[in-house]
């Protein structure tokens, strides 16, 4: 399992490199499309973008491995609200990779019987239902931070100390919207990983939507949040330190 583990990981900036080549197409694409390009052309760009998703299917072979493995890590996480997000989302990104790898099979002609439209459906599912989790993660990271920021600002005196001169209740309510708002913005600038990871799981978010028809968009803006993840994901990689941990 380990071994196979050190394997998958050498391939994922790989992996992540062809999402991005495939999402780029997908935002050239709808943009020839909206130029009125040839048909012949916008062919030739969907022909590129089928096959960059069909490499990165392969890629992705046997990764749910390295997802259990980190479920099982974050099974001994102390916090109870990290542990549950953590675990439940790395098992059902387990799950999309394994629904994935299926369809991979289908695609490739190996399992010529398979319904293809409903593994898709199932995959995306399970994606949608790990970037939820993720994003539920996020938030909890994001509250900590911001109760620990404000108990120190409340410690030296700072300006939530301030928010009840006010006159009215709505410049009460509007103050303490600025205090938030300003709480928000300098945890999350002090803490760029948590940034990075919360960017990267919205834009995320739109592709299941979209596939599962639960919130249609269209393929330009699919193709936008696609490679705009694509590319936090590989800063990730390149500086490791710009990861989200545990």
């Amino acid at each position: 399992m380990e071994t196979w583990v050190r394997f998958s990981a050498q391939s994922q900036a790989k992996e992540r490199l062809f999402r991005a080549a495939q999402y780029a197409c997908a935002v050239a694409g709808d943009a020839l499309r909206r130029n009125g390009a040839s048909a012949g052309l916008l062919g030739s760009v969907r022909q590129l973008e089928a096959h960059l998703s069909l490499g990165r299917k392969l890629l992705r072979l046997g990764s749910s491995a390295e997802a259990l493995e980190a479920a099982k890590r974050g099974i001994h996480l102390s916090d109870t609200v990290l542990r549950f997000c953590v675990t439940l989302g790395h098992l059902n990104r387990a799950m999309y990779l394994a629904c994935d790898n299926v369809l991979w099979a289908g695609k490739a002609g190996l399992a010529p019987g398979l319904e293809q439209d409903k593994w898709s459906q199932r995959s995306f599912r399970y994606y949608l239902f790990a970037l939820v989790v993720n994003l539920s993660r996020d938030a909890y990271e994001i509250r900590l931070l911001m109760e620990r920021e404000a108990g120190g600002k409340r410690g030296k005196g700072g300006e939530s100390g301030r928010q009840l001169r006010a006159d009215t209740r709505l410049q009460q309510l509007g103050l303490r919207l600025q205090i938030q708002l300003r709480l928000l913005i300098r945890v999350l600038r002090n803490n760029p990983p948590l940034l990075l990871d919360v960017v990267k799981n919205a834009c995320d978010l739109f592709i299941p939507l979209d596939k599962l028809g639960l919130y249609k968009t269209n393929p330009g803006f699919v193709g936008l949040c696609g490679l705009t993840s694509s590319i936090l994901s590989i800063l990730t990689i390149l500086h490791p330190w710009l990861k989200l941990k545990p």
